[in-house]
């Protein structure tokens, strides 16, 4: 093997740093060049959920407050009851929290009709809905019992979502002509629910 001397290592050395600095600048140059791209953008999605709103006029006051009733007593009022959603939907009442007394509610004969005109507090100007007017005719006790939750509720009501849309509804009671003496003293009460689901 041949013998390496300290003035040849040297040499060798110097030559190899210009190599490496050539090499480091192919890398470098190389390194440096920008890549051809493209690219295509959809504009930001966006997803917000409609809603069901419903509202009426009663200022939080009951619809009756009857005392003193008698065979053949009679009364009527009014309510309007508003959508404001912005989806289509159907619309049901139902009663909440029925009580009765003496059997008071199986001698109360309640009619509710749908139609336009008139609000809570006075039914003046009511006018029967075309179609479907009769939302509910039968007992107190029986719409107590039978009408307790969407599923089971009435009307035929359907606001299509589209524009606010307000109806009015007028709910008759009437006391039994026949009442028997075992009714007097007697207590009925039920509140009344309006829902809409979405369609």
């Amino acid at each position: 093997m041949p013998r390496v001397t300290p003035r040849a290592a040297r040499l060798a050395a110097w030559i190899a740093i210009p190599a490496a600095l050539v090499a480091s600048g192919a890398v470098v140059s190389t390194a440096s060049y920008s890549a051809f791209s493209a690219t295509t953008v959809n504009p930001t999605s966006n997803w917000t959920a409609g809603n069901v709103a419903l509202t009426d006029d009663d200022n939080n006051t009951a619809l009756f407050n009857a005392t003193g009733l008698k065979p053949g007593s009679t009364g009527s009022n009014c309510i309007t009851v508003t959508s404001t959603g912005s989806l289509a939907s159907a619309v049901k009442l139902y009663a909440t929290a029925p009580a009765t007394t003496n059997g008071l509610a199986s001698n109360i004969t309640l009619a509710i009709d749908l139609g336009t005109g008139g609000g809570f507090g006075s039914c003046t100007g009511f006018t029967p809905a075309a179609t479907n007017s009769s939302v509910y005719s039968g007992t107190l006790a029986t719409f107590g019992t039978s009408a307790t939750n969407y599923a089971t509720g009435v009307g035929t009501w359907t606001p299509t979502g589209s524009a606010s849309d307000s109806k009015v509804y007028r709910v008759t009671y009437t006391v039994s002509p026949t009442a028997p003496n075992t009714v007097m003293n007697g207590t009925a009460s039920v509140g009344l629910t309006w829902e809409a689901q979405n369609s």
